[in-house]
Order: structure tokens, then C-alpha cells, then sequence
């Protein structure tokens, strides 16, 4: 550009300074420190413009201007607001034309406010894991102290120590608990390894049942094996588990087969080996497992898909056999007579169910008192085994019942949770069996006592006397403590609040040196 065009554009550029509403507007805040608005209708400044704005002084000029301005106004502000600090200084700030301001949702109180905390805590990932752990641990010390009071009477008129039931109880306690720590430590590929295992020694054992002189029976079932002073052993109750182990392996490796949409593999071996168990207790006249049994197959079948046709058909196949063995025995068509019993009738055939109503009527709202029942005094029979809720009615009320209904109701909640929740087929399957078998054997027995279902035999699970019922459903219930620890989301809650809680300790254990 030669000299003379340079002296036209500084000719001109006083002219563009003059004709820009833009510059004119920033030539004032220049000038005097006011709030600087730039009308929108403003046309883009030149190329002329646009250069004095990249001026360093210029820039210099406009941010002391600005800063200037924004001092001014914050002194207004504050004190036009009466001293309300920064909460008046927030509200006054200049809106954007067409965003609404952000109002605070109000907070909820009362009934609504309890129940959004008690969905959040439900939701949690650790809550199968601890109403398992915790309802199983009450359910256990509840069940030794009920055994305590409940047989002592009995102890004493068989010429026993008033605590020789509860001290087997006790131990038998102590070894399932050791028992639950194992399952619920042990890895998942370890489980369903000793499914065969413990199902062949299951029906070993059942088998030694029927040789004369090593099977021994009890209110006229063949069912238990002596192994020496004291202790005997009840093969049954542990075909229970190892059915839910063998058909939980069963059905997932059928699962990963994609085998599971025939029907043939939905049911062998699966049903026949079910039909073999359930033999070997028939043969021993143990209809009350039979029917435990029966649960756990028909909840394996559920849980893996079986069709509604094959299901219906499975079901009714088996009470037809069920109706057939119970109208083939007097004793067990005298006991379904006794359904709804409010007299002993003749012979005294409802004695027992009769004196069951009697315990629960009389305990009313928070019962008699530990050790004070009455029909535990030679009226009800087996009232530390399988009529041990009865007894709970009567020295702890309704109050006592509803407690403990409450913590199987939370057993199974938490079973079928871990069998939702999870991804894995084999933990599906053996968590929604163990979670059928203690659920469906609580129902029995309590609805026995209740007078609603016939007298079956069957224990409390975790409740009842009986170290034979009792170590294989701890073991179950560790089987539900490691699935409920093997979510993903449960494993990490687990492993952020293991340091938390070594430091509340390290600080308990500084506190008490410091007193020192």
C-alpha cells in the first residue's frame, strides 16, 4: 500500500468511529465507568474496527472499565440488600432472557419421607446379604432358647438333665455355624463340585437306613441311623441339599448346552433321581420330606422354564401319587380328619393338634412369660420339635409369632432376590431352591400348628430341636450368604466398608491406650 492510501484510511477511520453505533457505545464506557450494553441491533464493526479492538491499550481500557463497573454495582447491591450478604448479591444477578430460575423441590415429611428412606434402603446392594446373615442368626438364637425352655419338661420325664436337649442343640448350633462360614467363603466352582459327591453319600446313607439293625425308628418312621452314644443322624434331611446343589449344576450346565427347550432334558435325570430319593424316604414312611422334596423339584422345574403343559402335568401326576399314599394309611387319613380340630375327637386322633390351638389361644398378645407354658407339661406332644411354635405362642404371644414370621417372611424376600438379581444360571437355580425348601418347610410345619394343613412331622427350619435338620439348612444358608456376596455391587460395597471399619477400630483401640 503506498503512503497515499495509508493516509486515506486514517482519514476514514475518524469518519467509521463516528457513523459505528458500536464504537460510539464503547468510546463512552471508555470514558466513564458505567455498565457496558451492547444494543443487538449493533452491525459488525469493520475490518478498520476490528483492528483498534486488538490494540493492547484498548483492551486495557475496556477491562479497567469493566471491572470498575462490576464493583460499582456489587456496592449497590449490598447495600440496598440490608447486609444480607451474598444471598442478596445472588439474587439480584441479571437474569438470561428465557431461562426460568431453578426453584428448590420442597422436601418430603411425614409418611412419604419415611418410605422414599426405607425404598432407598431396600434397594440397597448389601440388603440380601444382611437380612440373610441377620435373619438367619435371630432365628437360630431364638430357636436355642425356645428348644431351652420348651424341653425341659420333657428332658426330666424321660429321667434326662433338664438341659440335655438344649445342650445337643447347642452343639449342634456351634457346628453349623461352622458350617455356614464355610459355604459362605467357599468359591462358586467349589459348590457345584461337591453337588455329586454329597448327593451319592445321601443315597448311600438312605439305603443303610433300611439294613435291620442299622436304621432305627421314630414315632413310627424308619428314617435315622444311630452313630453312637447320643447322636443319630437323619440321612433325609441332607438329600435335601444335595438335591438343590445336583439340580441347580444339572440345569445350568444344561443351560450353557442351550439344551433346556426339550423337555426330555428338562426332566432326566433331574425327575427320575427325584423319584429315587423320594422312594428311599417312602420306604421309611417319611411323608412330610417326601413332600419338602417334592417342593424343591417342582421349584427347580419352575426356575428353569418349564411349560405350563409339562408343569401341569408334572404337578398333577404327583398328587395323584400323594392322594394315593395318604389314602392307602389310616394314621395319615386320620391326621388330614384332624384339619381344623377343636376337639380330640374319638380315640383322642386330634390330641395333638387340639392342644396346638390351645397353647396359641392361650398366649394372647405377649404370652405367659419364658417358661411358663402349660401344655409343654405333658399336654402337648413334641413340643420342642415340631409343635416348638406352638409353644412360642404361648409364653411370647402374638407378638413372639409375628416376630418370627417376620424373619422367614425376610429369609425368603432375600432369597428370591438373590435369585433375580443375579446373572449366573447356577446361582439362580440353587438360590431359588434353598429359598423353596425353607420357606416351603416353614409353611408346613406352621400351618400344622395352625390347624390349617395336616400334621406332616416336619420341623421349624433353624427353630426346631433336631441337630440333623439343623446343620444342612446352615449350610444352606451360607450357600445364600456367598451368593448374596458374589453381586458385583454387593463385593464393592463389601470391600469399601472393610477399611472404614479397621480404622473405627484402630481409633476405639487409641481411645482406650489414651484413658490408660
Amino acid at each position: 500500500m503506498t503512503p497515499d492510501g495509508q493516509a486515506a484510511t486514517s482519514l476514514r477511520a475518524p469518519s467509521l468511529l463516528r457513523t459505528s453505533p458500536l464504537l460510539r457505545t464503547l468510546t463512552r464506557a471508555l470514558r466513564a465507568p458505567v455498565a457496558l450494553r451492547i444494543p443487538a441491533h449493533a452491525p459488525v464493526p469493520s475490518a478498520v474496527a476490528a483492528g483498534a479492538l486488538r490494540s493492547p491499550s484498548t483492551r486495557t481500557r475496556l477491562s479497567t472499565a469493566l471491572r470498575g463497573t462490576q464493583r460499582a454495582g456489587a456496592a449497590r447491591v449490598a447495600k440496598s440488600g440490608g447486609g444480607k450478604g451474598s444471598s442478596a448479591s445472588a439474587s439480584q444477578r441479571p437474569r438470561l432472557p428465557g431461562r426460568q430460575p431453578r426453584r428448590p423441590e420442597p422436601r418430603r415429611r411425614g409418611l412419604p419421607a419415611l418410605t422414599d428412606k426405607a425404598r432407598r434402603a431396600w434397594d440397597r446392594p448389601l440388603t440380601a446379604y444382611y437380612l440373610v446373615l441377620g435373619g438367619s442368626l435371630l432365628l437360630t438364637v431364638l430357636g436355642l432358647v425356645m428348644v431351652f425352655s420348651a424341653s425341659q419338661i420333657e428332658a426330666l420325664q424321660s429321667g434326662l438333665p433338664s438341659t440335655y436337649f438344649f445342650r445337643k442343640q447347642l452343639i449342634a448350633a456351634v457346628l453349623g455355624a461352622v458350617l455356614l462360614l464355610v459355604a459362605a467363603r467357599m468359591p462358586l466352582r467349589l459348590h457345584r463340585a461337591l453337588a455329586y459327591p454329597l448327593l451319592a453319600v445321601s443315597v448311600v446313607l438312605m439305603c443303610m437306613v433300611q439294613v435291620p439293625g442299622m436304621g432305627h425308628e421314630v414315632n413310627g418312621n424308619q428314617n435315622w441311623i444311630y452313630l453312637g452314644g447320643p447322636f443319630q443322624l437323619q440321612p433325609s434331611e441332607f438329600a435335601k441339599l444335595a438335591l438343590v446343589l445336583w439340580g441347580a449344576d444339572l440345569l445350568a450346565r444344561k443351560r450353557s448346552r442351550r439344551l433346556l427347550t426339550q423337555w426330555k432334558h428338562m426332566l432326566v435325570p433331574l425327575v427320575p433321581v427325584a423319584l429315587l430319593l423320594l422312594g428311599l424316604i417312602m420306604l421309611g414312611g417319611d411323608m412330610g420330606t417326601a413332600i419338602i422334596l417334592t417342593t424343591i423339584l417342582f421349584g427347580l422345574l419352575w426356575l428353569a422354564g418349564a411349560p405350563t403343559r409339562l408343569f401341569t402335568g408334572v404337578l398333577a401326576g404327583a398328587l395323584a401319587v400323594g392322594a394315593f399314599l395318604i389314602m392307602s394309611s389310616p394314621n395319615r387319613m386320620a391326621r388330614l380328619a384332624c384339619i381344623g380340630a377343636t376337639d380330640p375327637g374319638p380315640d383322642d386322633q386330634c390330641w395333638q393338634a387340639v392342644h396346638g390351638i390351645y397353647a396359641l389361644a392361650s398366649g394372647g398378645w405377649f404370652g405367659s412369660g419364658l417358661g411358663a407354658s402349660v401344655e409343654k407339661w405333658g399336654q402337648l406332644p413334641e413340643p420342642h420339635t415340631d409343635f416348638i411354635f406352638a409353644v412360642t405362642g404361648e409364653e411370647l404371644g402374638l407378638a413372639g409369632t409375628l416376630s418370627v414370621l417376620a424373619l422367614f417372611a425376610a429369609l425368603g424376600y432375600a432369597g428370591i432376590r438373590v435369585a433375580g438379581r443375579t446373572e449366573e444360571p447356577f446361582v439362580r437355580y440353587a438360590a431359588g431352591g434353598v429359598t423353596t425348601w425353607i420357606t416351603a418347610q416353614a409353611v408346613v410345619n406352621i400351618g400344622a400348628v395352625l390347624g390349617l394343613l395336616p400334621i406332616a412331622g416336619v420341623p421349624l427350619p433353624l427353630f426346631s430341636y433336631g441337630g440333623s435338620a439343623l446343620l444342612p439348612t446352615m449350610f444352606a444358608i451360607g450357600l445364600l450368604i456367598a451368593f448374596a456376596r458374589s453381586d458385583p455391587a454387593a463385593r464393592a460395597a463389601l470391600a469399601m466398608r472393610q477399611p472404614a471399619l479397621l480404622q473405627r477400630l484402630q481409633r476405639r483401640l487409641a481411645g482406650v491406650r489414651s484413658k490408660r
